[in-house]
């Protein structure tokens, strides 16, 4: 989707409709990027919405209060997992869409860099059909920060910032795993986890920069928001869709 013409590369929609249990989806786009490299399958574009899960970067478990930060999620009913990914922890539930897009590409590495800044942009489009005053920055205090988290706000240059949706990528010869999450509503449960997760590592944040769309925008759902999404992808690439069954034959 980052070449000079995307037209040319149909992207397949698939719905997982159920969550495979935290560890299980985040090992599933894993595999998924394995099958693009060896030609298993093509550009594909997978949605969900996971279980509650707090996903921790490397760097965290190596702080003196890691194992207290995973009680602290377990305590708030979220499972404590760490991913490959750097990062600092990030928590989703099942309020959230998870956007795992997955290509096959003989050049994967060279295009790294600009698929944050293309993805970041496309998600924030998204958002603004919806109504949300949305961009493509770090902003401060962010949790998990990260220069291309796409935030907003509920009006234009006023009120405060949050932050929507993160993102990371997980690039091998043959091919890329790009992987975001939007939080879409009832973001009370992942301030709440994210707050005692980050005092129990000793991590500084500003919780008011936790999040949901429909805190800006009232009744956005997850389904409004894959429709939004599903209809700026499509001004990128032709879509089509499949069964999650035919992912995980």
């Amino acid at each position: 989707m980052h070449h000079a013409d995307p037209g040319t590369r149909t992207l397949t929609v698939v719905r997982q409709e159920v969550s495979l249990g935290a560890a299980r989806d985040l090992e599933f786009g894993l595999e998924l990027l394995t099958k693009a490299r060896t030609g298993g399958i093509g550009p594909t574009l997978r949605l969900y919405r996971p279980a509650p899960t707090v996903a921790f970067g490397q760097r965290d478990t190596r702080l003196p209060g890691f194992h207290a930060a995973e009680q602290a999620c377990r305590d708030n009913g979220f499972e404590p997992l760490v991913r490959r990914a750097g990062g600092r922890a990030a928590a989703y539930h099942q309020g959230t869409l998870v956007v795992d897009h997955i290509e096959p590409d003989a050049d994967a590495i060279a295009g790294s860099k600009s698929r944050f800044g293309y993805f970041g942009e496309l998600f924030a489009d998204a958002l603004r059909s919806l109504g949300v005053h949305a961009a493509v920055g770090e902003i401060p205090g962010e949790y998990c920060p990260g220069e291309f988290s796409v935030h907003g706000s509920a009006s234009s240059g006023a009120g405060r910032r949050v932050k929507l949706v993160g993102t990371a990528q997980r690039v091998v010869s043959g091919g890329w795993l790009f992987s975001s999450v939007i939080v879409v509503e009832n973001s009370g449960p992942i301030r709440q986890v994210l707050t005692d997760s980050y005092a129990a590592l000793g991590l500084d944040w500003d919780p008011a920069t936790a999040g949901a769309v429909d805190d800006l925008v009232a009744g956005v759902d997850v389904a409004a928001v894959e429709d939004a999404l599903l209809a700026t992808y499509a001004r990128h690439a032709p879509l089509k869709t499949a069964p999650f069954s035919s992912l995980a034959a």
